[in-house]
């Protein structure tokens, strides 16, 4: 990829120059609130933690899982220098891609979830009730700290990594789908675009289950708080994996041959990017001593979570097909 992705350096204009550097420092003042509260929790202050949360019982796992957190988060100050540097600009791709995909991954389901979440709660929806007994993980000012503060970073990061892509490689995604080569569009194409969609049916189905209300192989702890909040975040990782389906299908449509390439690239990037790392995420947060030993995974949602991770690697790599192809069929 670092290979046949050549870049194209452009020296950005002055007011281009400024602007980056304005949301370079947003996204790095974005990231204090999440990096302070960390901090603290690992110091062992019970800021924002209420007595009686699962997060004292398990010290050790809970400061690790911290220092990871910290060090991720740590990870969008560099990639904003990244995107603002002339260095940035000679870096190997997947050095800069990556890192990008995963943090879209991450913060895309916040971006899209937590101005609904508000929306529904505003409108009278329920939120989690953490059924009978059992305490609240966190109060409910952290939510709207690092929220809040998730969603900052991710818009000033996307929009830097906006620039930066056009930048290096903006003359890939120029046209229309009726100019992509043969390997693109052909059988290359059609077939891991299918498998990727017959993967993606499981958690499809899983996720239109539970969004509309049915309870059907979850973990008992999220079948009792089956709330506004729950349903509406089934149905925003719905529309992602969605996203991500129609980004690897759309090249081997031919009524989409009018659509701008960019098209399938933004649906296959952000679909595939929250898909994958999203579903990884929830594994993570379900290990012992980190998530509330009702809401564990059940085998059903570990299937489910397995087959978006696989459909969001198929995806994302027909990404990689795409734009590799691209750029060979404009080099010769």
């Amino acid at each position: 990829m670092t290979q046949s992705l050549a870049p194209r350096p452009v020296a950005p204009a002055a007011a281009s120059d400024r602007t980056r550097r304005f949301l370079r420092a947003v996204a790095v003042a974005a990231c204090v609130p999440y990096l302070g509260l960390k901090t603290a929790w690992i110091a062992g202050s019970r800021i924002g933690i209420p007595d009686g949360s699962p997060l004292l019982e398990h010290r050790a796992t809970m400061a690790v899982a911290n220092g990871v957190t910290v060090a991720m988060d740590a990870a969008v100050i560099v990639l904003a220098l990244m995107f603002t540097r002339p260095w940035g600009v000679r870096a190997p791709a997947w050095l800069t891609v990556f890192p990008a995909w995963v943090a879209t991954g991450l913060l895309a389901p916040i971006m899209a979830g937590y101005p609904v979440l508000l929306v529904v709660g505003a409108l009278g929806g329920t939120t989690a009730t953490h059924g009978e007994g059992r305490e609240p993980f966190l109060d409910p000012w952290v939510f709207g700290v690092v929220y809040g503060a998730f969603i900052v970073q991710g818009l000033a990061l996307g929009t830097l990594f906006t620039g930066y892509a056009r930048q290096r490689w903006g003359h890939l995604w120029r046209g229309r789908m009726r100019d992509l080569p043969p390997a693109v569009s052909g059988r290359a194409h059609r077939r891991p675009a299918g498998l990727a969609a017959a993967v993606a049916l499981l958690p499809l189905t899983a996720h239109v289950l539970w969004a509309s209300g049915g309870t059907a192989g979850l973990a008992e702890g999220l079948a009792d708080d089956r709330t506004s909040t729950f349903r509406t975040m089934e149905t925003v990782y719905l529309l992602f994996l969605l996203a991500a389906v129609a980004g690897a299908c759309l090249p081997v449509l031919r009524r989409a041959s009018l659509l701008p390439v960019k098209v399938p690239l933004a649906l296959t990037w952000v679909g595939s990017a929250a898909t994958t790392c999203w579903a990884g995420w929830l594994v993570l947060a379900s290990l012992p001593g980190v998530q509330d030993a009702a809401d564990r995974p059940t085998g059903w949602m570990d299937l489910v979570h397995a087959a978006e991770m696989v459909t969001g690697v198929l995806v994302a790599r027909l990404g990689v097909g795409l734009l590799t192809a691209r750029s060979a069929d404009r080099g010769r």
